[in-house]
This record gives structure tokens, C-alpha cells and sequence, in this order.
């Protein structure tokens, strides 16, 4: 009997589960800290480690075999199951994802947009995936002013104009399409095998944990003109219970989900496309409003893209590139690099170290620069001319440093006023061969368009939100063009051979949280555990304003705000998710194994074996 069938029904014993059960413990209560009523123990101290770095909320964890890292811990363990009976790396990245689309569904999903960086051991060589939906048929400038959108001179950035959910925002889903093309290209399974799991999760149920429950909560998603002020309807039926989200502890079922599911296993993607799910995908949109065709299902297709590569130290980083914001982490260390000696004379940004406010100040003034040429250039390459070469290359960074006073902040632009959301997962896949995933997958926001296809499960995602109504700008909304994307993934070489996964989602977060991750271990010396777990900033380019975590601004925020910078105290839950991991190569000891760390702002987890 094949092992992914021992697998499989080893599989389903495990989720023949009692009905749903409350069980309580002693002295506990659904109250959660931070609410009128939270329980006493919100009021203590925190535990010391007993070795390492204070702050770290974990060990590494390492393995030889494989691993995997994500989230969601339900959803990590599903792609080790898939890693330990036989799979390869990218087949326990389907795997999760799938897995991710039940458990944390208002973050990702088959109606959503995907990129992958797919490291292929056997090649010694890096495939880049871009699977972005793109715009449906009458989706111009022209019909969005007629509904009585227009574009927001107070935002120059991308999404100007745009209602952010409905089903205006609503692009044709890539996601679906890319899970199939890289098993196809790379995999060793099945769609099949390894959307088995989460069909699993989603016929039987699982336990909702307290972070996920936080984010639980559908947009506004209706009416077409004047957007949005409502719910879908078919949302509240698919996603809340009772009509409100599920708390803590509750078993979810998405029955919908599963068969969709079924489908896709039965049929492959052309169910998705061409199929029930497209006919049931285009009667949705139409009924709203929405200008999608069953063409523009038929039609679509993802792209293997070159991937937007530069040097730091002596170390290669691949980003995804346009319309992927990835590459802007690219320059904005390349100006780091190019500019910091001036900037700081004498100095590197290890000796300067992270309580200082000099180094902060700097990474922030080299993500507003990076961030400048990203607004003003990124789009569609297919329809627009992005100069990558030009924007990535040492003279171009090194023609930025006068524009960065070492002792003021600066300003990227005109007074604006939109900061920018987003919501995304991302995970990280290793197997024994050597092959290596960095994978993000997004819905955009938080149930992306708050539009549910009915029957089916699964939310719309709502990335053409990003595009602009600015007739002027490279990223113009237009029929069959990809939007400006905030989806990041990168991977870190050394001489040719691998480093690390790249990963850290939210919105505009990404890059310049790619970049931090990076100087984090690259300068600061930081373990990837350590890594995630360090405090970080998020700079929202239009609106100028600054958030710090706030055991940083504790540190550096009164002096970051007499250098002029508009700062605040933020929590994690701006700052992304980290979940990267990293390859130790074999040496005159030992064995090569996997170092891997899962951010602590999220419930994920880091699993090998």
C-alpha cells in the first residue's frame, strides 16, 4: 500500500472526533486580557530565560529532515505529515497552505493571489512564481468614475481612488492556479494527496485559537455605489456563527470549503476556472456589480518570473519583482550599504546597535527613499516600464545619500492621509533533498472583499484595492493588468548556495520588514528566533507617520520625535509576521540541518524532523 495512503487514513482516524465539547478549567473564563473583565494572571510578570538573549521568546528550532513554519500550528503539522511520507518541499507548501486557507481563513485562500520562491537543490537554482490575479474585464477609470470614485489627490500612493472591499476591489484569483502549476513543475504529489488534510480540518471542525479569533471579523463589503457600509450576507452565513465571529475554543466547520476541496482533488483547477466554481464565482460578482467574465477565469494564468537580485555584504538577495513591492528591500539595503559611512561616519550599523536612535532614524530615511522610487515606479511590468536595473543598481543608490540628514527626519511627499492595511500569511518549507520554499499567500485585508462565493467557502480577495484611478500613474487601473501587489517573498544565497527563507507579511510592511529581518541577522548577528522576536518599526509612506513597538519607543521614541519624525507606540500586530528558515550546510563535524524561527505575534510554529 503506498505510504501516502497509510498516510492518508492514519489521517482520517485522527479527525473521527466527538461532537463539540466545552471543556473548562479550573479558575479560567472566556475572558481575555485586555477586556472590562480579564482574568488576574493578566497582571503578571513575565518568566526569565534561563540562557541567550532575554528578549528571545524561544529556542530555534533545528532539524535535519525537514521542516516547516508557518502561523497556524494546526496547519505547520499538516506539512510535516506531508514531509514524512514522502513529499518534497514544495508539495508540504501546497499542503499548508491549504490547510492555512481552513484555519486562518480570513488571511489567505484559493479566491486570493500567491508568489513563491522555489530554491530547487538538484539545479543548485531559484524559480520565482507569480501567480497575481489580474483585473476583470471592465475594470477602467472610466466606469469607476461613473459609480462615483475618483482619485485621491491626498493619496499619491497606490489604492488611490479605489473602494478598499466590494466587489470593485475583486481581481481574478491566482491562488488556485499556482498551487496547481508549481506541484505540477516541482511537486511529487498530487493535488489530490495533499489538499487531503485540509479538506480534514474543514469537514470536521477545528478549535479557533485567541489570536486568530482577534482577527476574526468580516469588512463591509456592499453597496456598489458609496462602498461599503454592509455585509455580504453569504459572508455572515460561511464565516460567523449565530451571526457573530467564533471565540476562542469553538470547533469551526466549513463544509463549503471541503467541497470545494473535492472538487479541485476530482477535477484539478479547471473546476476553478472553467468549471461549477467559476459559473458559481462570475453569478456572485455579476448579481454585485462586478464586471468579471467567465473569460477572464478561462484565460487566466500565472507567470515564472527572473527575480529582482542585489548584494548585501557578501550575501545575495532575491525578492520577488514587479508588481511585487519585494524588490523595494532590495534597495532600501543597498542604500543602507552605500550610505551609511557618510551617514554616520565611522560607524556600521552593529557598532551603532539597536538602542540607538541614530540607527533607527537611518533604516527609516533608507526605506523612505526605497519606498519613493516604489510608489513612483511599480506596476505591472507587462504594462508599464519599471527601470529595476537602474533603481537596484550601487550608482543609483549611491546618488541618494545627500538626500538623508543624519539629524532630522525627512518628508517622502505631500501631506497624505492613508495608511495602508493588509493582511497576508506566510511560510516557509525545507525537505532532506535540499529544496527550499518561501511562500506568501493573501486574501489582501481581512476576508479580502468581505465577499463570499456561496456553496463554496472561500472569500474573494480584495488586491484591486492597490491599483490607482490616477490616469497618470504607471499603476492605472485596466482591464487583464495586475495592481500594484504588496505580496513579498524572498531568499537569501551565499556564493550560490542557500541561506535562508525570506518571509514577514502585512501589507506595506513587508519589504521594509524583509529588510529589517535581514540587518537583524546580517549585522545585528541575530539567530532567526531572535530575529523575528526583535522589536520592529512600520512606515507608512503617504500619511509620513512612524510606529514602534512599544518596548522600542520606550527606548527611542522621544528622541526619534525631536529629529522631527511623527512616531507613536504601535503593537505587533502592525508589524507583521516572521516565519523563515535557515540552512546550516554540512562541514567537517557533522551533518547540514535546518534552523527555523516562528514569530511569537502570531500562533505559529516551527516543526521538523
Amino acid at each position: 500500500m503506498p505510504i501516502f495512503k497509510i498516510a492518508a487514513a492514519v489521517l482520517a482516524l485522527c479527525f473521527i472526533l466527538p461532537g463539540p465539547t466545552v471543556w473548562s478549567q479550573a479558575g479560567s473564563s472566556d475572558a481575555l486580557c485586555g477586556e472590562q473583565t480579564e482574568p488576574a494572571f493578566c497582571r503578571a510578570a513575565r518568566g526569565a530565560r534561563a540562557e541567550g538573549w532575554p528578549g528571545q521568546s524561544r529556542s530555534e528550532v533545528m532539524a535535519q529532515h525537514g521542516m516547516v513554519v508557518t502561523s497556524q500550528p494546526l496547519a505547520a503539522q499538516v506539512g510535516l505529515q506531508i514531509l514524512r511520507s514522502g513529499g518534497n518541499a514544495v508539495d508540504a507548501a501546497v499542503a499548508t497552505a491549504a490547510a492555512l486557507n481552513v484555519a486562518e481563513p480570513m488571511m489567505e485562500g484559493l479566491g486570493g493571489d500567491l508568489f513563491a520562491v522555489i530554491y530547487v537543490a538538484k539545479e543548485r537554482k531559484v524559480y520565482v512564481l507569480n501567480a497575481s490575479g489580474t483585473a476583470p474585464t471592465g475594470a477602467t477609470v472610466e466606469r469607476f468614475n461613473e459609480l462615483g470614485y475618483h482619485w485621491n489627490p491626498k493619496n499619491w500612493g497606490p489604492g488611490s481612488g479605489v473602494p478598499v472591499h466590494g466587489i470593485l476591489s475583486v481581481t481574478v484569483p491566482g491562488a488556485a492556479w499556482g498551487w496547481q502549476e508549481v506541484l505540477r513543475r516541482f511537486g511529487t504529489m498530487t493535488l489530490k494527496q495533499v489538499l487531503e488534510p485540509a479538506v480534514q480540518y474543514a469537514e470536521n471542525g477545528f478549535p479557533v485559537s485567541e489570536r486568530i479569533a482577534h482577527d476574526w471579523r468580516l469588512p463591509e463589503a456592499l453597496p456598489l455605489r458609496g462602498c461599503c457600509t454592509q455585509l455580504d450576507v453569504d459572508s455572515v452565513k460561511t464565516w460567523y456563527v449565530n451571526g457573530t465571529p467564533p471565540k476562542p475554543g469553538n470547533i469551526f466547520k466549513n463544509s463549503d470549503l471541503a467541497r470545494t476541496f473535492r472538487l479541485l482533488q476530482a477535477r484539478g483547477i479547471e473546476a476553478f476556472y472553467k468549471g461549477v466554481i467559476a459559473k458559481a464565482i462570475i453569478a456572485k460578482s455579476t448579481a454585485l456589480g462586478g464586471t468579471m467574465t467567465l473569460e477572464d477565469l478561462a484565460d487566466y494564468h500565472g507567470e515564472w518570473v527572473e527575480t529582482a537580485r542585489t548584494r548585501y555584504h557578501d550575501y545575495e538577495l532575491l525578492e520577488v519583482p514587479p508588481p511585487s513591492q519585494a524588490w523595494a528591500a532590495n534597495e532600501m539595503l543597498n542604500i543602507l550599504q552605500a550610505c551609511i559611512h557618510q551617514w554616520a561616519p565611522e560607524k556600521t550599523l552593529a557598532s551603532l546597535g539597536p538602542a540607538s536612535p541614530l540607527y533607527w532614524h537611518l533604516l527609516v530615511e533608507a526605506k523612505k527613499l526605497a519606498y519613493a522610487d516604489l510608489y513612483r515606479y511599480n506596476a505591472d511590468p507587462n504594462f508599464a516600464a519599471v527601470p529595476l536595473g537602474l533603481l537596484l543598481s550601487e550608482s543609483h543608490a549611491a546618488s541618494l545619500c545627500a538626500k538623508v540628514d543624519p539629524a532630522h527626519a525627512s518628508t517622502p511627499g505631500p501631506a497624505g492621509n492613508f495608511p495602508m492595511g493588509g493582511d497576508t500569511i506566510v511560510l516557509s518549507t525545507a525537505d532532506g533533498a535540499g529544496n527550499m520554499v518561501s511562500w506568501v499567500n493573501s486574501n489582501f485585508d481581512e476576508f479580502g472583499s468581505g465577499i463570499t462565493v456561496p456553496g463554496f467557502g472561500f472569500i474573494l480577495h480584495d488586491r484591486g484595492a492597490l491599483f490607482t484611478l490616477d490616469p497618470k500613474s504607471p499603476n492605472v487601473i485596466q482591464p487583464h493588468k495586475r495592481p500594484f501587489n504588496t505580496l513579498s517573498a524572498g531568499f537569501l544565497l551565499h556564493e550560490n548556495k542557500p541561506v535562508m527563507t525570506v518571509t514577514l507579511m502585512g501589507g506595506d510592511m513587508q519589504a521594509q520588514g524583509h529588510a529589517q529581518l535581514l540587518v537583524d541577522i546580517l549585522d545585528l548577528g541575530a539567530n532567526v528566533q531572535a530575529a523575528a522576536d526583535m522589536a520592529r518599526f512600520r512606515h507608512s509612506q503617504v500619511s509620513n507617520e512612524l510606529g514602534l513597538e512599544s518596548p522600542l519607543y520606550d527606548i527611542v521614541g522621544e528622541k526619534l520625535a525631536a529629529m522631527g519624525h511623527s512616531v507613536t507606540s504601535i503593537d505587533g500586530g502592525s508589524v507583521g509576521g516572521v516565519q523563515v528558515i535557515m540552512f546550516v550546510p554540512a562541514n567537517s563535524g557533522g551533518d547540514g540541518y535546518y534552523r527555523s524561527g516562528s514569530d511569537f505575534r502570531k500562533d505559529g510554529q516551527a516543526v521538523g524532523w
